[in-house]
């Protein structure tokens, strides 16, 4: 591989890997949760031996593919908006493109994307890339192509990655695929199937060779990294199974952070998603013993009452999770948390919404990613569950809780002012091309005048100001990480 320069609608440079003799075209688009972009890299390195290098050119695209999302309506609708202009594309400036689904609605509308509306060529599922080849040789063939088999293995582990528009410093690695929880509100068991886990010997590799390329900053991904569990491969839920031997050798979350951290001590170490029961304090101790593991934690509760924590089939109460608050606190005091939130449920009273309103006073998150409920097919809320809180209720209660959030916010950013932060630089500020931004350990945006300093670079900035998102400052010299 070889890394050129493009750029993209803001203007930005962009690194982008390019398989030297490669004269096909892809154009890759990525909705939804990191996930999605971590497998896109995964596509574009499986392609890329099949003859293709990335674009950002949709019309010269030989291939479009649009690695989706199902977990709102939302996301739907807005891949279906793309798949109308890629059509549009391919009709008026490129008959011969193929077009095709990846990720969650590839699994969850196969049939009707192929076989009653007839907008796509091909319908891939999130198990079956390495599948990619075969089928758009039967497309090449004028056939339609499906493949949406769940795996019970990690299925990637063997294939390194392409990264697509990256900055050259910050990388997503793929640890566990799949989750066992069964929420009642979400598809991805039903899109990505059960929980298994990638060999740690090659999460390590990985992390080795971001780190030969200039790469300071990874991000373990899965859908529930604190149910990350190898022991010698397999479904998590068969581990009762294994033998005693693979019991005794086997590697969990904490594990594998404290193997990361050892491996690069000058990488810093990010992860998502956990989730509330299967985060233990092992891996809260295990970040606070290593510097380079970023102290921020996107912890979901969806809801502040307990009644509804069990119609969503959460296994966590509101207590629990406020108790996991304060032990985090205790062992990280300046470790930041984020959350998810879903107001309007199904049976939502007035009463459960302002339970989630006192857990949000108590806990004051740093930020946080809130949503009404959207019915989801499929699902067990969306069988047996008649989404009844009305339209305006919902809009309101979002509303409350997003002004409530920008409130902690900037309580929380307010925090850092006079304090001296590190900040690994990642791109020019989208607001000025004078300024850089990057992130600090604790995950929050901070900008800062460009000086001397570079892309790459750990920088000590001192919080001058701020705004409910965003640390403003001045650079008063290189970190030591540098």
């Amino acid at each position: 591989m070889e890394k050129t320069i493009d750029e993209n609608k803001q203007g930005q440079s962009l690194v982008i890997d390019k398989k030297e003799g490669n004269k096909r075209k892809l154009f890759i688009e990525s909705y939804g949760c990191a996930m999605n972009f971590s497998d896109s890299e995964i596509v574009a390195s499986i392609m890329a031996n099949q003859g293709f290098n990335t674009t950002q050119n949709l019309e010269e695209a030989d291939l479009v593919l649009v690695n989706t999302c199902s977990i709102r309506d939302k996301a739907e609708q807005t891949v279906r908006k793309r798949l109308e202009k890629y059509n549009a594309v391919k009709r008026d400036h490129n008959p011969n493109m193929k077009v095709g689904v990846l990720g969650c609605m590839a699994e969850r509308l196969k049939t009707k994307f192929l076989e009653e509306e007839k907008i796509v060529d091909l319908v891939v599922g999130p198990d079956a890339y390495k599948d990619l080849p075969n089928l758009l040789a039967e497309v090449d063939e004028g056939r339609d192509a499906i493949n949406v088999i769940l795996s019970k293995e990690e299925t990637y582990g063997d294939i390194s990655p392409v990264r697509l528009n990256t900055n050259g410093v910050s990388a997503f690695v793929s640890i566990t695929r799949g989750c066992d929880n069964m929420c009642t509100f979400c598809v991805v068991p039903f899109t990505r199937g059960r929980e298994r886990s990638r060999d740690p010997q090659s999460i390590i590799e990985e992390v080795n060779d971001l780190w030969s390329r200039g790469y300071k900053d990874i991000t373990l991904l899965g859908q529930n990294v604190d149910s990350y569990l190898w022991y010698g491969g397999g479904l998590k839920k068969d581990f009762e199974k294994a033998s005693d031997m693979q019991k005794a050798t086997s590697v969990n979350f904490s594990n594998l952070l404290e193997i990361c951290a050892k491996a690069q001590p000058k990488m810093r170490i990010r992860f998502s998603t956990s989730n509330p029961q299967d985060l233990t304090l092992d891996v809260v101790k295990t970040m606070a013993k290593y510097q380079n593991i970023c102290n921020h934690i996107h912890l979901p509760v969806q809801s502040g009452s307990n009644r509804i924590l069990k119609e969503m089939n959460r296994l966590h109460t509101r207590e629990e999770y406020m108790e996991l608050i304060d032990n985090i606190r205790e062992i990280i005091p300046n470790c930041t948390i984020s959350q998810d939130m879903i107001v309007g449920f199904p049976t939502e009273t007035e009463d459960d919404f302002q339970d989630t309103i006192s857990l949000m006073k108590y806990v004051k998150y740093n930020f946080g990613y809130m949503y009404k409920y959207s019915e989801r097919p499929g699902t067990m809320a969306g069988r047996n569950m008649k989404d009844d809180v009305p339209e305006d209720t919902k809009k309101r209660r979002l509303q409350d809780i997003v002004d409530l959030q920008r409130i902690h916010s900037e309580i929380k950013t307010k925090e850092w002012l006079g304090k001296t932060v590190e900040v690994l630089i990642e791109k020019e500020s989208k607001k000025s091309d004078q300024q850089w931004s990057g992130r600090t350990s604790e995950s929050i945006v901070c900008v800062f005048p460009k000086g001397h300093y570079k892309v790459g670079d750990f920088v000590n900035v001192k919080v001058t100001n701020c705004t409910s998102a965003t640390l403003i400052g001045e650079a008063v010299g290189f970190s030591q990480n540098t």
